[in-house]
């Protein structure tokens, strides 16, 4: 999320979505999985290029812990682990993340202004046609005004899945509603000043059948993000 990730481009969201989207269950159920995708974008940002992105879940009774990677293939990448605990019933979800990045101090320093880690607080509700996600940075290395304070950094995201020609879409846009140095920076962009859509993308998908008993899900993703005006295509495999 800070310098240079994606959460999982394409596949974060897969597996996080699919954890916190859970039905409630009288018994655990576990999953274990990873995707190698051609480029890491995350909520606009541009965090990487090839990589593979491993992840793990348990959920009992509308309960999530996940866990997930993203390890790039040069040795520049930044690499990332991030775990998730959530809870969801019917289309309603909260959560929190900690999002950890090498490029910073260890995974046990947690100094309030040295930290690697980002704390992030998420709220949403799926309707069906239409999902709606909010998430807000509330702790860790969000120091991302202007001025250096706390940015309590956010984004907003409003989903739409629908099946076409025999694959399945999804068409997101996303935005930060106010001030923040934490998305959008790049050598062209300092951040976001207010209001700022930062992320339309159009994915689909489909599982590739490989023998009878088992297929190989293919992902294709087409993103804009009109502050940076940087465009991307990454394609992915999950396993």
């Amino acid at each position: 999320m800070k310098t240079g990730r994606l959460k999982s481009g394409v596949i974060a969201i897969a597996l996080l979505s699919a954890a916190f989207g859970a039905k409630a269950q009288d018994k655990v159920e576990a999953s274990v999985g990873a995707d190698l995708v051609s480029g890491y974008i995350w909520r606009g940002q541009d965090l990487g290029g090839v990589s593979i992105q491993p992840g793990v879940s348990l959920s009992y009774k509308g309960f999530s812990l996940a866990a997930w990677a993203s390890v790039g293939l040069e040795s520049s990448d930044t690499k990332e682990m991030d775990l998730t605990l959530g809870y969801s019933t019917g289309g309603f979800s909260v959560s929190v993340t900690d999002y950890w990045f090498n490029s910073g101090n260890g995974y046990l320093h947690y100094g309030a202004h040295s930290t690697a880690h980002v704390f992030e607080a998420q709220v949403g509700y799926d309707f069906g046609p239409l999902a709606v996600n909010w998430y807000t940075n509330f702790a860790g290395a969000d120091y991302a005004k202007y001025d250096g304070s706390r940015a309590y950094s956010s984004y907003i995201s409003v989903a739409a899945p629908f099946k076409l020609g025999g694959l399945n879409w999804s068409a997101e846009i996303g935005a930060t509603p106010w001030e923040t140095a934490f998305y959008n920076k790049t050598g062209n962009c300092p951040g976001s000043n207010g209001f700022t859509v930062c992320n339309i993308s159009l994915e689909a998908s489909k599982a590739i059948r490989i023998t009878d008993s088992f297929s190989l899900p293919l992902f294709a993703k087409a993103i804009w993000n009109p502050r940076t005006e940087g465009a991307y295509f990454v394609a992915g495999i999950s396993f």
